[in-house]
């Protein structure tokens, strides 16, 4: 049994692997968006994985994510959590244990992630670079290069 969830974990890892290095550089860049009314708003990566970790930070913004199995949610944590999913589920566990604090909301798609924030003030999340957003939403980061 132990080596058949190996060899599975290894041949997933092994796809995405392939996908990656296949995907356009694109997919490999995200952006986060808030519904903010302060347009000219932007977040360092300190900010960010200060709000999506639940640390405490100066801007008071409800972050909302994408579930682990999304390309988008593996380029965050690689790029601007610093994390493995693993480690990152280690820790929310740990915060739900002690009351100390929730992970994000997880919502399953793309479309449906914009939509939410959109009609959410106060909302941040991260989107894949290559996403359409809303004018009314305000990219607060982005690790695409400009």
């Amino acid at each position: 049994m132990q080596i058949t969830h190996s060899l599975r974990k290894l041949l997933v890892a092994s796809l995405f692997g392939i996908y990656a290095i296949n995907a356009p550089a694109q997919e490999h860049d995200i952006m986060v968006v808030a519904n903010i009314d302060n347009q000219t708003v932007k977040l360092d990566k300190v900010d960010i994985r200060n709000l999506f970790m639940g640390n405490a930070s100066d801007v008071v913004l409800e972050p909302v994510s994408l579930p682990p199995q999304t390309l988008a949610r593996a380029v965050f944590n690689t790029k601007i959590i610093g994390l493995t999913e693993s480690r990152i589920q280690s820790y929310w566990s740990q915060m739900r244990f002690s009351g100390r604090s929730r992970p994000p909301r997880e919502i399953s798609a793309v479309d449906e992630l914009i939509s939410y924030v959109s009609s959410h003030k106060d909302t941040v999340a991260f989107v894949p670079a290559s996403a359409d957003i809303p004018a009314h939403l305000t990219v607060v980061y982005s690790t695409a290069k400009m």
